[in-house]
């Protein structure tokens, strides 16, 4: 693996904003996949470790019988997280082939599946938690809004509940211009009805 710096990494998170194509996107991170897990400790990527523990606090069951989800899963940086506290059971989704394999080199995951989220219905069972998270930078804002938009629909369609909504002042390195230093993020964590 090559020595790479924070400029090499603030390239390739630029020029992933220029993908907009769900087929461009895929294509993008199968080419990251091999120096993801370099690139993000160089970001100080936070998010993994930050929705690890906001989940664990609020979950009361077993932990070890307990099927974690894990949505766009990359190379199993949230279960690795969730593994030290205690969580044993892992099944992993995500877009890109060359996430996936790297994933299962972990040997965290029973199962994991490539699925393009939105193509295809994802294999949930009704109840339970569910943890998202997203970035509160600028550039971000507009979906963050329409992020948040959906959630309270769905909130108030009685679909689920917030458990917590945990702001975050430095989520990771910042790479676009003008922001400097660290940029926020949001962590969500919601419990779903069992109807």
């Amino acid at each position: 693996m090559s020595h790479r710096t924070f400029e090499d990494v603030k390239d390739v998170i630029l020029s992933a904003h220029k993908n907009t194509e769900a087929g461009d996107k895929v294509g993008f991170y199968n080419t990251w996949a091999e120096n993801y897990d370099q690139d993000v400790g160089l970001l100080d990527y936070r998010a993994p470790s930050l929705a690890a523990n906001c989940l664990s606090p609020c979950f009361h069951g077993d932990r070890v019988t307990a099927v974690i989800l894990d949505v766009a899963c990359g190379t199993g940086l949230v279960a690795a997280q969730l593994k030290r506290m205690g969580f044993r059971h892992f099944v992993g989704v995500d877009g890109s082939k060359g996430m996936l394999e790297l994933a299962n080199k972990t040997g965290l995951y029973q199962d994991l599946k490539q699925c393009m989220l939105g193509d295809e219905p994802l294999p949930v069972q009704a109840g339970g938690y569910v943890c998202m998270t997203t970035r509160g930078n600028h550039d971000n804002l507009e979906y963050k809004a329409a992020l948040e938009h959906e959630l309270e629909l769905m909130e108030g369609a009685g679909l689920w509940g917030h458990v917590a909504i945990t702001e975050v002042e430095d989520w990771e390195k910042a790479v676009a211009e003008p922001e400097k230093g660290y940029i926020p993020g949001v962590v969500y964590v919601y419990r779903k009805s069992s109807q």
